[in-house]
């Protein structure tokens, strides 16, 4: 899954005065929380948070102050103000000890089907998959190839590869991609008889 790293300050907690200069300055508040580590407190970059990636999967690497190696998390919840698009809090799931976890994968399409030179039509139905797998190894997106599908063809999820140590949560028997075969052209005759008969002059 793409990374995305996120610096932070430290945050102090019950400073009214503070947290109002530090939003002021781009600043927003964050909770950092999960399972096996304390409550973190901090601030992150307004304009970096502004620039995270919408309607895909990612993780944060979000780098602590005195801590050595980042800590691998999730957007959990966003808070907005009365206009409900200006973010004013930030909560994000530390998954340092998690085992495994869901989240939405894109699906990447490689290839042209054999089937489109045959003038068939490749469908796409699920442009996303549910993985659950540990944090280190949710894959950034899904490929699949389609170079052989011939007109007709269909892929299940149960036909999906996916690396190891990782499952698709979707229902097996699901369709992500069908090759629609073609539409069969209408002869003259077929032509005139939708279009009424016609009269000698």
């Amino acid at each position: 899954m793409k990374r995305i790293t996120l610096k932070t300050i430290p945050r102090k907690i019950g400073r009214k005065s503070e947290l109002k200069r530090m939003r002021k300055a781009g600043w927003l508040p964050a909770e950092v929380y999960g399972k096996g580590v304390e409550n973190l407190h901090v601030y992150i970059s307004k304009k970096d948070f502004e620039k995270l990636p919408h309607g895909e999967a990612f993780l944060i690497n979000l780098e602590v102050e005195g801590e050595k190696e980042p800590r691998v998390c999730i957007l959990k919840e966003v808070q907005t103000d009365w206009t409900g698009t200006n973010p004013i809090h930030v909560d994000l799931q530390d998954l340092t000890h998690t085992e495994e976890v869901e989240a939405e994968i894109p699906v990447h399409i490689n290839g042209t089907p054999k089937g489109i030179e045959k003038g068939g039509t490749l469908e796409v139905v699920l442009h996303t998959l549910t993985v659950k797998a540990p944090p280190a190894k949710l894959p950034e997106y899904i490929e699949i190839d389609v170079s052989n599908l011939d007109v007709g063809d269909v892929l299940y999820v149960k036909d999906i590869p996916v690396p190891e140590g990782t499952k698709i949560m979707d229902n097996p028997d699901e369709v992500v991609v069908v090759i629609l075969e073609p539409e069969e052209e209408k002869t003259e005759g077929e032509e005139n008889s939708e279009g009424g008969e016609t009269t000698a002059s």
